[in-house]
């Protein structure tokens, strides 16, 4: 690998880490834990209910942590689950989580969208464009891996 992709590449890995750092501190900020986050602002993005399969699908976050934390948000009174079709699990948000959601995820899709509000749309879809042509590359590269001894 050349230097200058590599000490690109350095970059790019700092600058995402730099994002996940932000993200926790917005949540920790808003005093909610990220996967709690998380999984709220797929509720949210999704209209306020959703199967709980989309939450692992959609927020990137395991299983097992999902779980956790919706037992957390149902133990407090934010959110229900109730059987769906088959074996799946339909989310919904109560009344007092629709009104956490508006102090928590809410307030961080506005401060997205308000990151974003002074870029063009076109710069916005070459943003999202590249990031998922890497996000292909890479899944691919992964699939590839194995452990080496």
């Amino acid at each position: 690998m050349r230097k200058s992709t590599f000490e690109k590449l350095h970059r790019i890995n700092y600058l995402g880490a730099e994002m996940d750092a932000l993200y926790h501190q917005a949540c920790h900020r808003l005093g909610i834990s990220d996967s709690a986050m998380r999984a709220l602002y797929t509720v949210y993005d999704n209209g306020g209910t959703c199967l709980l399969s989309d939450i692992y699908k959609q927020s990137g976050i395991s299983k097992q942590t999902v779980n956790s934390a919706m037992r957390k948000l149902e133990n407090d009174g934010v959110l229900y689950l109730e059987q769906e079709d088959g074996r799946g699990k339909r989310v919904r948000l109560t009344e007092k989580g629709k009104r956490y959601v508006e102090k928590t995820a809410a307030r961080r899709d506005a401060a997205e969208c308000e990151g974003f509000s002074d870029w063009p749309e076109q710069e916005i879809d070459t943003y999202i464009y590249f990031m998922e042509k890497f996000n292909d590359m890479f899944r691919r590269q992964i699939a590839h891996m194995e452990w080496m001894d």
